[in-house]
């Protein structure tokens, strides 16, 4: 096996996901291995490990698996060297849309974290004034 090319277990350990998980992924058109083994495995390089770690983080986040596909096109177009000037002004105008929607969805997730811990405070206050230990 070359090098820079990983195995799916390894690939799991790298990214957190699970073989399954990688595997669907590579289903649904996300994330294809790079390459396969004489005995049919799957080989994986350090750009695909990227390419699962960028889904990873946008997971929480809420996006969907269309959106998701979207954003990888995105960037994928973005690296060809073939592109006019036109399209890539209209790709980058696309990645503001994402980056306007990731900062809106973390400011949703502070919210509800602020309201959590506020609500944590208000039981412990409840706790401490009935003489329970936390």
């Amino acid at each position: 096996m070359d090098a820079e090319h990983m195995q799916i277990g390894r690939v799991a350990e790298r990214t957190g996901l699970s073989l399954r998980t990688i595997r669907y992924y590579g289903e649904v058109g996300l994330v294809e291995p790079s390459a396969r083994s004489r005995g049919g495995f799957r080989l994986y390089t350090e750009s695909d490990v990227d390419r699962l770690l960028l889904i990873k983080q946008m997971k929480p986040l809420d996006f969907s698996l269309e959106e998701t596909r979207e954003l990888l096109g995105v960037l994928d177009r973005l690296s060809a060297d073939d592109l006019t000037e036109h399209d890539r002004a209209a790709l980058n105008a696309r990645l503001d849309i994402f980056d306007e929607a990731i900062t809106a969805r973390c400011d949703a997730l502070r919210e509800q974290l602020a309201r959590a811990a506020e609500f944590q405070g208000l039981l412990r206050a409840q706790r401490t004034r009935r003489g329970v230990r936390a």
